[in-house]
């Protein structure tokens, strides 16, 4: 049998207590996690070590890991709560619906008393100031929907499943909306630009964009209509959220925690996992720099996180990693929760300051390996066989590092967490809708807004040509009732120059309305998105 126990002494001298007490005491605010182990059956004695992280370290971003019925959706409760107190916004997906109780004041028991007080902790039942949201309003909460050309042909390439050629010709057929004066606002409009440029009359465009061939155009559509058929179409549209809305206080000054409600997910993961990475991109165009504040403006819970990484381009892992890197100084912290840290690769995992790892399983030699594979990230352990702690740990139980305010690693720490004091459980219905009604952004986003846009415009392009190509008459019948061939000549004469699809377009009253309310060229940030 592993030895899981604590060696008696720890590394740089002193009994594993003393070690884990002096690592993590901070001088500044810092959430409370919960209290030291030395071994499956006893806690640091006879008052609880308690094991923290530093508030102000928090936007140098963390992990939350751990196999399913391991209670990561619990630490993110725990995590949230404290943050809400603490004045600081939080952003979370609420995958099965558990994390909308936050609202609600938890319950009482035996049990929970029990634990709480094992680890120090003052349980008080308490709820918090939530916002619920819903992907494209599928759910009961306020609709969050994206504009397309805000999403951007990088990530909307990621969602479709696109190969590097198939997404640089999007990314051309984005420039040429721009270009055009075409506001790409839902997918009905980027479907209507593709078949467009696939059409007789669009066919010239295509040829002038270069690089963007009929057949791909026509992959592309397919994946459109794919997409559509999934009820994507609901994503897409206006009034697009604006992610500062996300950053808000509570009257009493407790940080207002976001939750997304996520209904049907298995049919949409990647649209899921990419719709959260455009919230994060667009925060990171959105807000200012704010250095090395002394705590966070927002924490980003990014679950699922395996999701966004899976069958992920290089450029599109390069992009994500510098978005984490340099989303720190704008003030907003990111977690990204999943079941084994491989899940998340090395560059993006080098960045994640804060680990709090639930168990881990063993049962194949794939997870054999991943176990050990996590166990060599961590700092030097004072149990005798971390890997084993890992497989061992119970349900509220994690091993914890978290960067002090040094910006140095904390000792390893096996840590019996504390317990949420909101409902571990989902809100009712009925506190949920009470909630939706009476938010400020229920004015601002519950209606859809459906303006003059791409597929419009190019609507009545086709039928204008349609209509003029009616009015033309007929060549004129030879002797004999033959026709006569149009002459050499006028083949090879320049005719009169036509009007192309573009300047008609940009001269139309339509697009001169809409050039006047939004900037001629979109601002595209790391991953080509831009808000109109």
């Amino acid at each position: 049998m592993p030895d899981n126990s604590a060696d008696p002494p720890a590394p740089g001298g002193g009994s594993l207590e003393e070690t884990i007490r002096a690592g993590y005491t901070f001088d500044g605010p810092a959430l409370e996690l919960g209290g030291l182990m030395l071994d499956a059956e006893h806690l640091a004695g006879p008052e609880a070590v308690p094991v923290r992280i530093p508030l102000g370290m928090l936007n140098r971003h963390g992990l939350v890991a751990g196999a399913t019925g391991t209670g990561k959706t619990k630490t993110l409760q725990l995590l949230a709560e404290q943050l809400s107190t603490a004045g600081v916004a939080v952003f979370a997906a609420d995958i099965k619906g558990d994390l909308s109780g936050l609202s609600t004041p938890g319950t009482p028991s035996d049990k929970l008393t029990a634990r709480s007080t094992s680890v120090g902790q003052q349980w008080a039942a308490t709820g918090f100031p939530v916002e619920y949201f819903a992907l494209g309003g599928e759910g009961t909460g306020i609709p969050l929907r994206a504009t397309m050309t805000a999403f951007g042909p990088t990530l909307l390439a990621k969602v479709l499943g696109l190969n590097d050629t198939q997404e640089s010709s999007l990314g051309l057929v984005f420039h040429y909306a721009d270009r055009a004066g075409l506001p790409l606002l839902d997918l009905e409009d980027l479907r209507s630009v593709v078949q467009f440029l696939t059409s007789d009359e669009g066919k010239p465009e295509l040829k002038a964009l270069g690089g963007l061939s009929s057949a791909t155009a026509g992959v592309i559509l397919r994946e459109l209509i794919t997409l559509s058929d999934q009820g994507a179409d609901a994503f897409f549209g206006e009034p697009e959220l604006d992610t500062r809305d996300l950053i808000r206080l509570a009257p009493d000054g407790r940080g207002v925690i976001s939750l997304v409600e996520l209904p049907n997910l298995q049919d949409r993961p990647a649209l899921f996992s990419t719709f959260l990475m455009w919230l994060l991109a667009d925060l990171f165009h959105d807000l200012r720099e704010v250095g090395d504040p002394d705590k966070p403006s927002l924490v980003f819970f990014f679950d699922e996180a395996h999701l966004l990484f899976a069958d992920a381009s290089k450029d599109f892992l390069s992009a994500i990693t510098q978005t984490v890197r340099l989303i720190r100084s704008k003030g907003v912290g990111v977690f990204f929760v999943t079941q084994s840290p491989t899940d998340v690769p090395d560059d993006v995992l080098a960045q994640l300051g804060s680990r709090i790892q639930h168990q881990l399983r063993a049962h194949t030699p794939n997870e054999a390996k991943a176990l050990r594979a996590t166990v060599d990230t961590y700092p030097t352990s004072g149990y005798g066989d971390l890997g084993g702690v890992l497989t061992t740990l119970g349900i509220g139980e994690a091993v914890v590092t978290v960067m002090n305010e040094r910006g140095a690693p904390t000792p390893v720490a096996w840590t019996r967490l504390r317990a949420p004091e909101s409902l571990m459980g989902p809100a009712s219905p009925e506190t949920m809708q009470a909630a939706v009604t009476a938010s400020p952004l229920h004015a601002k986003y519950a209606e859809t807004v459906d303006r003059d846009s791409a597929h419009e415009m190019l609507a009545r392009k086709v039928e204008a040509g349609a209509e003029k190509a009616a009015q033309e008459p007929a060549p004129s019948p030879a002797p004999g009732g033959e026709h006569v061939p149009y002459p050499r000549q006028s083949r090879t004469r320049t005719p009169k120059k036509e009007k192309s699809v573009v300047t008609e377009v940009l001269q139309s009253s339509a697009a001169k309305q809409f050039m006047r309310t939004a900037a001629r060229e979109i601002a595209r940030g790391l991953f080509k998105t831009g808000r109109r």
